[in-house]
């Protein structure tokens, strides 16, 4: 889809789901058919970690060198299994690392604005809703799909067992909540044309809406 130039303007949509869900197909596929941006918020946090970067600095200062690997880089293994086993250090390093992707999320929504070379700026984020994006995006997108179709994709696709499977739900908003808080619900619980058409009718409506 692609607007006119005198009915354009970046919005700026949030791109949220449950682990399985299929967020990285729908954004495939909002890519193809928009003139868009897309950040991944987990890609722009793991440049955080990278050494040089005053986050990284802020890390290793409050969990100390013993996460690091003999090239001084974090060692991802040691700092998750320390972030697992100790609850306090993992809320400061949250403490840490959460402002500053807001903060790259927030520079980038307002340089995306500004220009208005794009449609849609989609930012795809685990806790958009927990987080408050709501207050600063146009919208937040629901990407849908059961918790039994979620349940075969990620014993598919990462090799998790039923046991991680369920401690990733419990720790994640229910369907209900992602309804509560999303201004439209893109159906991915199907065959992947059922999506794509799912997908084409919102970008209707918000072409229509325009």
């Amino acid at each position: 889809m692609k607007l006119t130039d005198e009915r354009r303007k970046t919005l700026c949509i949030g791109i949220t789901g449950g682990a399985g869900s299929g967020k990285t197909e729908v954004l495939s596929y909002l890519k193809d058919k928009t003139r868009c941006r897309i950040f991944y918020s987990d890609e722009e946090a793991r440049k955080l970690y990278d050494p040089g970067n005053k986050v990284f600095e802020r890390i290793k200062e409050t969990a100390g060198d013993d996460i690091l690997d003999a090239d001084g880089r974090l060692d991802k293994e040691k700092f998750s299994a320390r972030l697992f086993s100790d609850a306090m250090l993992r809320d400061r390093i949250n403490s840490i690392v959460h402002p500053a992707v807001e903060e790259l999320i927030l520079d980038n929504m307002a340089l995306e604005r500004a220009e208005g070379k794009r449609d849609f700026f989609f930012v795809e984020a685990a806790l958009l809703i927990e987080c408050g994006y709501e207050e600063v995006l146009d919208e937040i997108w629901y990407v849908y799909a059961s918790e039994d179709t979620r349940r075969v994709r990620l014993r598919e696709s990462r090799a998790y067992s039923d046991v991680k499977i369920q401690d990733i739900f419990a720790s994640q908003l229910s369907d209900e909540e992602y309804r509560k808080h999303c201004a439209r619900i893109i159906d991915n619980d199907g065959s992947i044309e059922a999506m794509h058409d799912s997908v084409d009718n919102i970008l209707k409506e918000v072409a229509d809406r325009r």
